[in-house]
């Protein structure tokens, strides 16, 4: 399946497809979305780059390794939870601040924060796993 026409359209298809999964990711919580689904479009988009150019060309372009992106994003996640322990109210509640930027009151919640925690770990986890089948194809 290693066709000129999918080698030519995979770089574009993975942008488009990472784009998405940001989209779906900041839309989550309070509609269908969030970082669980995100983060499987971000793999799928990965997995596609992956089939087109090969295990080297995914490592090269997401710089770091897979499951270090995981750690990362469960870091956080868990992080998300222990600021409302801090707090003084009950672990995992969603807590908000409200920063102005340029003149604009923007709210950055701990629910944000976590759902792009589970992002980052299902990107990590399901891309390491997707790389490591493709590597054991390849030899």
């Amino acid at each position: 399946m290693n066709t000129l026409i999918f080698r030519t359209v995979a770089p574009f298809l993975t942008a488009l497809m990472i784009l998405f999964s940001v989209f779906v990711l900041l839309r989550g919580h309070n509609e269908p979305g969030g970082g669980f689904i995100g983060g499987l479009i971000a793999a799928s988009a990965f997995a596609i780059y992956g089939i087109a150019y090969g295990v080297a060309a995914v490592r090269r372009a997401i710089i770091v390794h897979p499951m270090s992106i995981a750690g990362a994003g469960l870091l956080l996640a868990v992080v998300s939870g222990l600021v409302s322990v801090f707090a003084g109210v009950p672990f995992m509640t969603g807590l908000w601040i409200y920063p102005s930027l340029f003149g604009v009151e923007v709210p950055l919640a701990t629910v944000m924060s976590f759902d792009v925690g589970v992002y980052l770990v299902v990107v990590g986890a399901i891309t390491s796993i997707a790389l490591a089948l493709e590597e054991r194809e390849e030899d």
